[in-house]
């Protein structure tokens, strides 16, 4: 029987472990998609308890403190940080199998030094032992930041959103994170949701001071913002949407459908597809010419629980998986990008993970000689990204392309300390490839091995993305098993 959590968790065999512990371990991490504050960096406030770095953000945790009965109160109200811990605790041995109860375990090991398990019945012990921890320092976010060997980071911002922080992060060269913003317009495209979708163009208006009346004007002013984000060095976009558009309009057309959104006129499904589709295929052919990857997240449905989300706001852990099909919108999204030669680099996910099998199949048909792998279906993501999800994509993606020119892991976390999630995958990882040396279907060649486990952890994703420093090829490796041996 393995030690609970220990030097093995997830590792099966010896050769998993030499490429986990050898190679996988020692990576940096570049981390493309995420939302965490660029002001909290800056500003670099450390938390006053085990709490407030747990459970002041993370849905994923208050999904099942729900689950366990757990009032609102001690979730996202108005109790105590104290009390708040106590019923994660409480819940947590419940959640065998679920990826929370590793990655919460992962987090106590690496960061507090904390190996007992959590509890309803350990819950005081490590409170106590994990605030006096936090108490004699390390826990600011750039500190957090560090520790986990993180060397580059993309934050996801609204076209709207004050970049402030980026500017000043940028000009800070007593941090050497880089900490880029990733431009996410999809608020835009949020036609039906009336006034709403009004007041957020004022706001977009005032950002980029231009007044947003028609397709035309608004497009100008996404342009402007667009200008800012590079400046800063966005090279990456994102859109969330629950079901790919594509039913193609004039632009009079368009232009008639925002007068009628500006108007407060009712807007018909196939008003609000038009919309979306002109507006993606505009933000797609903009990416290209400024060089910024695609992202697209395919397959939320947002705020099902319209009641809890009325009373706890958006992002509280009140989303579902959509089940609408995927493949035939964006084939015919990506074909008519491609036609015209504006086709991005681009990362599908899809949030169903029935979807991926058609997502790698259209990935495939739009490759291109301008980058190994330019077309990639993301990481396992959301409610996929634990054990089992990430083998599956994986395996399925070593059937229908290159996996050795996969991404790999993002964290698209709110926590400063879900980078451990990285190690987690990188775990899953090391699993995967040692299970196909050992029966005989890859060789056990240690120099092809090792190039191939630092790709997939970090350096594939940082090429692509063109973040270059500290992602030197088949020299990092190297220089980390020099540090480990002690040379």
């Amino acid at each position: 029987m393995k030690v609970f959590m220990g030097e093995q968790f997830l590792l099966e065999g010896d050769l998993a472990n030499r490429l986990y512990h050898d190679f996988a371990a020692q990576q940096p991490i570049f981390d493309y998609h995420n939302h965490l504050s660029a002001k909290e960096i800056f500003e670099n406030k450390s938390a006053q308890n085990i709490a407030q770095l747990w459970l002041s953000a993370d849905h994923y945790k208050w999904r099942l403190m729900r689950a366990n009965g757990v009032s609102e109160r001690l979730i996202t109200g108005s109790a105590t940080d104290h009390d708040k811990f106590v019923a994660f605790a409480e819940m947590l041995p419940y959640a065998i199998g679920n990826p929370v109860y590793h990655w919460s375990h992962l987090e106590l090991q690496q960061y507090f030094e904390i190996n007992t398990p959590l509890s309803g019945d350990t819950a005081e012990a490590i409170w106590t032992q994990a605030n006096e921890r936090i108490a004699r320092g390390g826990f600011s976010p750039r500190e957090l930041l560090l520790r986990a060997n993180v060397t580059a980071l993309c934050t996801t911002e609204d076209p709207a959103d004050d970049l402030s922080y980026h500017e000043l992060l940028k000009t800070d060269a007593t941090f050497q994170v880089q900490v880029l913003p990733a431009f996410r317009p999809e608020k835009a495209g949020e036609i039906w949701h009336g006034a709403a979708w009004r007041e957020y163009l004022a706001r977009l208006s005032e950002a980029s001071g231009v007044v947003i009346t028609s397709f035309a004007s608004l497009k100008r002013a996404l342009c402007d913002r667009m200008d800012a984000f590079a400046a800063l060095g966005c090279r990456a976009s994102d859109f969330g949407i629950e079901k790919m558009p594509f039913l193609r309009a004039g632009e009079a057309v368009v232009e008639q459908i925002i007068t009628r959104g500006l108007s407060d006129e009712a807007l018909s499904k196939e008003d609000v597809a038009q919309f979306q589709t002109e507006l993606l295929l505009w933000l797609a052919e903009e990416y290209a010419r400024r060089s910024w990857v695609m992202e697209l997240h395919i397959g939320p449905v947002r705020a099902r629980n319209t009641r809890m989300t009325s009373l706890c706001g958006r992002d509280a852990g009140f989303d579902s998986v959509t089940d609408h099909a995927a493949a035939d919108a964006l084939g015919a999204f990506l074909d008519e990008l491609n036609t015209r030669d504006c086709l991005p680099k681009t990362i599908l996910f899809s949030l169903n993970h029935k979807d991926n099998l058609a997502l790698m199949s259209l990935a495939g048909n739009f490759q291109n000689e301008r980058f190994p792998g330019y077309m990639q279906v993301g990481s396992a993501w959301w409610f996929n990204d634990h054990r089992d999800g990430m083998a599956e994509q994986m395996r399925l993606l070593a059937t229908q392309g290159l996996l050795g020119r996969f991404l790999g892991m993002t964290t698209d976390s709110r926590s400063f300390l879900s980078f451990a999630r990285h190690d987690y995958f990188r775990r899953v990882l090391c699993s995967l490839i040692a299970g196909w040396v050992e029966a005989g279907e890859y060789p056990n060649d240690p120099a092809l091995l090792e190039r191939l486990i630092c790709d997939l952890c970090g350096r594939n994703a940082a090429q692509y993305f063109g973040i270059v420093r500290s992602y030197k090829r088949d020299k990092m490796c190297r220089s980390n098993r020099k540090k480990q041996n002690g040379h």
